[in-house]
């Protein structure tokens, strides 16, 4: 490991430890069980919804972020309480396992997965451990459908890797790392290697989606949820545009289709996804700007409605979420309009667990922008149910340099 990443390991270590303290200290009593610690909450506290945030740290990463964020949510008007800040190095993006007991993160330009304990009274979190990924910059993880097995996207690396989840919640030693093969884009800045972006399971959890930013591919892979090993898929990968740059994959919940954003080439690609075999189609690719932007973009984030009856899709350049509506036949996609975030880089958006406001993360990342009254901010949207049109609520919860959200709790 060299030094600027060994100084981050003692950084985090320093930290951690500091922040464990503080958090412990003020949850109350402390109880072990299995193995790890539980923070007791006060019984007055009833359960609510909560919103983690992640945020980018380093200078490096144009971040001024203080790690994670725990915000309360009120359910009824949306106001977002901070409880808590734990102090991590780039906590990149975030993830919890189903029963939402535990809290997972990868960092950016660093090589690990951590791991965090729930407490769902008051929504703190504690750290519990952190492994090795296997590969510098991580940037996505996601868990298989046992709990059992973490894959990461290994951005610097140009790889794959396999983590363990313990019973208690804890990171085992890393299972399988493979690394992925091709020849590079024709975009010599940004596509000199191997850059997958992100591992995502689909609908079934037989197979794990990898676009690679670098190789213009998404690859495929199959999990053995008994040893945690890669297998590739037959057939290995499909291959997008040249120089489009396919960074996210989102899965249709209920129709044979996936959705992936390409950031250099500022589009969105459906894809006929075959649950047997595991293969992609190309069935159409539409841009995810309006054609009256002449400006500088690339895409950010992509994510399927719960309905099903739309996607979104974030542009850094143009600044907004784009909103595309789903032919319930076909699978292809309309343009709806695009919302305006107001800020630079939504470089991540999400929406809440019901579906009905999406929240923007305006990172900044040094990119340029329409606007800045709103950087370092997640900005909240209306979400149409009928046409799904994005509407601003007025609601902007300041965040500095916030890259990923998620939610938990009733």
């Amino acid at each position: 490991m060299d030094k600027t990443s060994d100084a981050a390991n003692k950084l985090i270590d320093r930290r951690i430890v500091l922040k464990a303290g503080a958090a412990f200290a003020a949850a109350g009593p402390v109880l072990l069980r299995g193995g790890r610690a539980e923070a007791q909450a006060p019984a007055n506290r009833a359960s609510a919804q909560f919103a983690y945030v992640g945020a980018f740290t380093t200078p490096e990463r144009h971040g001024h972020g203080g790690g994670i964020n725990v915000y309360r949510v009120d359910p009824a008007s949306g106001a977002w309480t901070h409880e808590q800040l734990l102090e991590v190095v780039n906590p990149s993006f975030l993830t919890l396992d189903r029963a939402q007991r535990f809290l997972y993160s990868v960092h950016a330009d660093l090589d690990e997965v951590s791991a965090y304990a729930i407490d769902k009274q008051n929504g703190h979190i504690t750290p519990l451990n952190r492994q090795s990924c296997g590969g510098k910059n991580a940037v996505h993880l996601s868990i298989d459908p046992t709990g059992r097995w973490i894959i990461t996207a290994n951005y610097s690396a140009g790889s794959v890797g396999v983590v363990p989840i313990e019973k208690d919640g804890t990171l085992g030693p890393r299972a399988d790392l493979v690394n992925l093969p091709g020849e590079p884009g024709p975009n010599r800045k940004d596509q000199a290697s191997s850059h997958p972006h992100d591992a995502v399971f689909d609908p079934s959890g037989r197979f794990i989606a990898v676009p690679d930013k670098g190789l213009d591919r998404i690859f495929v892979f199959r999990l053995d949820a008994a040893t945690g090993k890669l297998t590739a898929n037959d057939p290995p990968f499909v291959t997008a545009r040249a120089g489009a740059g396919p960074r996210h994959i989102a899965f249709h919940r209920d129709m044979p289709l996936a959705y992936v954003i390409n950031e250099l080439g500022s589009s969105v690609a459906t894809y006929r996804f075959d649950a047997q075999r595991g293969s992609l189609d190309t069935i159409q690719i539409l841009p995810s700007i309006p054609s009256s932007y002449t400006g500088e973009n690339t895409g950010a984030e992509i994510g399927v409605a719960p309905s099903g009856r739309f996607v979104y899709a974030s542009n850094r350049g143009h600044d907004s979420v784009a909103v595309f509506a789903v032919d319930r036949h076909a699978g292809t996609l309309t343009p709806v309009g695009w919302a305006l975030t107001d800020a630079k880089s939504p470089r991540f958006f999400g929406l809440d667990p019901a579906g009905k406001i999406l929240y923007a993360a305006n990172a900044d990342e040094g990119a340029g922008g329409r606007g800045q009254q709103n950087t370092d901010t997640i900005v909240a949207f209306k979400v149409n149910q009928a046409d799904g049109v994005l509407t601003p609520s007025g609601r902007a919860i300041k965040v500095n340099s916030p890259c990923t959200i998620v939610f938990a709790g009733t």
